[in-house]
């Protein structure tokens, strides 16, 4: 007889235990394979894929110029041949033009470095809090810094001539796509199917607008910068205009922390001219940057980079430390053309509402225009009817860069 006590007919019997099981195919498998296979070679191929992102940016920019000849009844070749020929001799003048001054003004800030090291300390040792900054900077030593910049400039000199020669292929490779452009757009689109060409075709049209648009925005930036901080110099007779402006043009590269790097050293040098030339120069140069920043910028740059803040400055640490400045200097338009991508495909951001229907029909139209027109004519003349019908559309709707409307707290930043 069992001492167990009676079962209760109130007991539910045990829930049966779930088994999980995750069975990968092995497709999934192969992708995951083939997608770390690429990531390394990448990383090791990162010069090339480099200089390839270089040479397309030159595309990008160079190309509505090359368009404009072609307009004007000169053919493909001899206007890529007539750009870079007029890229090369404006760049060599400038050169030429600037580098012995450059070369000078740069030695005559060296040789004037301690008297400027000197009024700098002594100004900071009229206040408590600065004197302790002020006795370290009377007391620097440059021995064993220039000791250790010369060793790094030995050993940096390998990759600087690596770098010159990497920036020097992209320029031929360049100005190869430029040449051959019509011969690669027909087989890239001959490797998609035909029902995604409008698509593409925006997509390319979208990537040239912001590419272009935002280098030959920088470009335009940095050499009003540069002009007018050397006017402003020179007005003020503050010694070594030349290169402090060139300075500031370069600096202005960079967002945010461009403009304090342009004013100190121009600040720093004025101080020679006195405490009234220093409140010239930076209440000048910060009235500047902020009329730039509020007016200049979004002219020139129009509708091409449409970024909330919050992207902006994701995207400028982001880029900041994968690749130091140069990823500083692409992460506007990566993160541009990143959105436009999203938005190509029907991506909702955060705080936007896109209009599926109404996309989806406005497709629908131009892929019954792009059938008509294409039928079975060649890839390479498939291509250049699906760019037309892109770029006819997106005249009409009047924006080439993005193609919603801008949300509440977007800017179009710099």
């Amino acid at each position: 007889m069992s001492d167990l006590p009676p079962a209760s007919h109130d007991e539910q019997p045990p829930e049966p235990v779930r088994v999980i099981r995750l069975e990968l195919s092995l497709q999934s498998i192969a992708l995951v394979i083939c997608a770390l296979v690429a990531c390394f070679i990448g990383l090791r191929l990162l010069p090339v894929v480099l200089a390839l992102v270089l040479a397309l940016l030159l595309v990008g920019t160079l190309n509505p110029a090359i368009g404009l000849l072609e307009r004007w009844h000169l053919k493909r070749t001899p206007a890529v041949l007539v750009t870079f020929g007029l890229l090369f001799v404006v760049g060599a003048g400038l050169t030429i033009l600037t580098l012995a001054p450059l070369i000078s003004q740069a030695q005559s800030l060296v040789a004037h470095e301690p008297e400027l090291r000197n009024r700098f300390a002594a100004a900071l040792a009229k206040s408590e809090y600065t004197a302790g900054f002020a006795t370290r900077l009377r007391e620097l030593k440059y021995d064993s810094l220039a000791a250790s910049v010369a060793s790094s400039m030995l050993t940096a000199s390998t990759q600087v001539a690596g770098s010159v020669a990497y920036a020097i292929s992209a320029v031929f490779l360049a100005a190869y796509i430029l040449i051959d452009r019509d011969r690669l757009q027909g087989g890239l689109f001959a490797v998609v199917p035909r029902v995604y060409h409008i698509r593409m075709a925006r997509v390319l049209l979208n990537l040239e607008t912001i590419v272009g648009g935002y280098i030959r925005g920088q470009a335009l930036t940095c050499a009003l910068m540069a002009g007018v901080t050397w006017i402003l110099l020179t007005a003020c007779r503050v010694p070594n205009a030349l290169a402090l402006s060139m300075f500031a043009g370069v600096a202005d590269l960079l967002p945010y922390v461009g403009a304090m790097l342009a004013v100190g050293p121009a600040a720093l040098v004025a101080s020679t001219q006195g405490l009234t030339t220093v409140l010239v120069v930076v209440a000048t140069m910060l009235a500047y940057q902020e009329l730039e920043s509020r007016v200049i910028v979004p002219r020139v740059y129009g509708q091409v980079l449409r970024l909330p803040s919050s992207i902006v400055l994701v995207s400028l640490l982001a880029g900041g430390a994968l690749m130091g400045i140069l990823g500083a200097l692409l992460a506007l338009p990566a993160a541009a053309a990143i959105r436009m991508l999203l938005l190509a495909f029907r991506t909702s951001m955060p705080g936007e509402h896109i209009d599926d229907a109404r996309w989806r029909a406005r497709d629908e139209r131009a892929e019954r225009q792009y059938a008509e027109r294409a039928g079975t004519v060649p890839a390479k003349q498939a291509a250049r009817i699906a760019l037309q019908i892109s770029e006819q559309r997106l005249r009409q709707e009047g924006d080439r860069a993005i193609e919603v409307p801008m949300t509440p707290g977007e800017s179009r930043s710099h």
